[in-house]
């Protein structure tokens, strides 16, 4: 996520630690059906195994590599110290027999009011209209939960869903990055942000 974000208005130091608070206090996002959490150290084994499938981890830069239990609960650890700092959070989402049904990753930057948001959903949840009302649920809980001002969301260059996802959403294209993957190769991505205000003009309140 380096040079994220592209669009850049430093907050108060008040303002800011109050992001960094509601970070740390974070513990998931009340969806309807199958609620997410804190990721643990312990779940690491049910995040490998949702992972592995190619058709998942295949478009997510910044996943460990190669793709192991053991960097998978290094990815969870490197999270867990990013809430403690309150600059990143990862949930997890799990099905009623305790399979992974996708997770969030966000990335937090207190000093801009941002945060970033990469994640996925498991292929036979995909579609229809549940992970575009997930995404809007997670949204409008980054505005409000974490007093965010601007999301930034970033994908590649062929990864249509996400571009019809956050198009249809009312993100606009602010141009694109070169993002750097964990074994140090890189990716053009395209760049996506709202503002708060832009989002509740397209997504107010209680609809």
């Amino acid at each position: 996520m380096g040079g994220l974000p592209l669009t850049r208005n430093r907050l108060s130091d008040a303002r800011q630690a109050a992001i960094r608070d509601a970070v740390r206090a974070a513990t998931g996002v009340g969806f309807d059906q199958s609620p997410s959490r804190v990721a643990k150290l312990d779940d690491a084994e049910a995040l490998h195994a949702f992972l592995s499938d190619p058709e998942i981890h295949g478009p997510i830069y910044n996943l460990p590599r190669p793709l192991t239990v053991d960097s998978i609960r290094c990815f969870i650890a490197r999270n867990l110290a990013a809430q403690e700092a309150g600059e990143g959070l990862l949930f997890l989402r799990f099905d009623e027999v305790g399979d992974v049904l996708g997770y969030s990753e966000f990335g937090i930057w207190p000093e801009w009011g941002a945060g970033d948001l990469g994640g996925a959903l498991r292929r036979d949840i995909q579609g229809g209209r549940a992970g575009v009302n997930g995404a809007r649920q997670t949204f409008d809980w980054m505005f409000e939960g974490l007093q965010l001002e601007l999301i930034v969301a970033t994908g590649a260059l062929d990864n249509i869903r996400t571009a019809r996802l956050l198009d249809g959403l009312g993100f606009k294209r602010k141009g694109e990055i070169m993002s750097e993957c964990e074994d140090g190769s890189t990716r053009p991505s395209l760049v996506w942000e709202v503002t708060k205000a832009e989002w509740r003009q397209a997504h107010p309140a209680g609809t």
